[in-house]
């Protein structure tokens, strides 16, 4: 049986410089995140008309929700520049993937 797996969802709204925001996000945000305890995967989603979003796995939903918390911070501290704060943050089991 495949390990369970836990997701965080998370979507920003009113970027003006979506370019900018992913080489942030790659510079800043992804060493941080990528060091935490039970990170498995990102993603960083442009999903048009000035919204992004961000997935991210982790083990254990303890972990995706204390991401989710660190993540409010960074975005806050470091990243104030290109987004403002997420209008929408979720986590949640994986309950199907298919990866080829």
């Amino acid at each position: 049986m495949k390990q369970k797996m836990f997701s965080t969802v998370r979507r920003y709204e009113g970027v003006k410089d979506p370019k900018a925001a992913a080489k942030k996000i790659q510079e800043v945000f992804v060493p941080l995140i990528s060091a935490l305890p039970g990170f498995i995967e990102y993603y960083w989603i442009d999903m048009g008309d000035g919204a992004m979003t961000s997935i991210t796995i982790f083990k254990t939903l303890p972990e995706a929700i204390a991401a989710n918390t660190k993540s409010r911070s960074w975005v806050e501290e470091h990243l104030s520049s290109v987004l403002s704060r997420s209008v929408r943050i979720e986590a949640g089991p994986i309950v199907r993937s298919i990866v080829r």
